[in-house]
C-alpha cells in the first residue's frame, strides 16, 4: 500500500503514545492535515486510539470526529512495518 509524505510524517511521531498537540509539533504539519492524516491511518489500521496514555479505544467506540484533538495515538505493528518499509 502506497504512503503519502504526510502519512510517513505522522507514523513518526507515532513510535509512543502521544497526544494530539505533540503529533502536530512532531510532525511539523498543520493541525488540519494531522487530524485528516490520523483518521486515515486510524481507517487503515495502521494508528490506534487512546484516551488515556494507557487506556485504548476499542475500534467500535472511536468517535474522531468528536474527540480527535483529546486522544492519544499509537502506531500499530502493521503501521511501523509500512513506515519502516517505504
Amino acid at each position: 500500500m502506497n504512503m503519502t509524505d504526510e502519512e510517513f510524517d505522522v507514523l513518526d511521531a507515532l513510535y509512543f503514545v502521544t497526544p494530539f498537540d505533540k503529533v502536530v509539533a512532531d510532525s511539523g504539519l498543520e493541525a488540519g492535515i494531522v487530524k485528516s492524516t490520523l483518521e486515515g491511518l486510524v481507517d487503515k489500521g495502521w494508528v490506534r486510539c487512546y484516551r488515556a496514555p494507557d487506556e485504548e479505544v476499542a475500534a467500535s467506540q472511536i468517535q474522531f470526529s468528536a474527540h480527535y484533538a483529546q486522544y492519544h495515538y499509537l502506531a500499530t505493528k502493521a503501521g511501523l512495518l509500512a513506515h519502516n518499509g517505504r
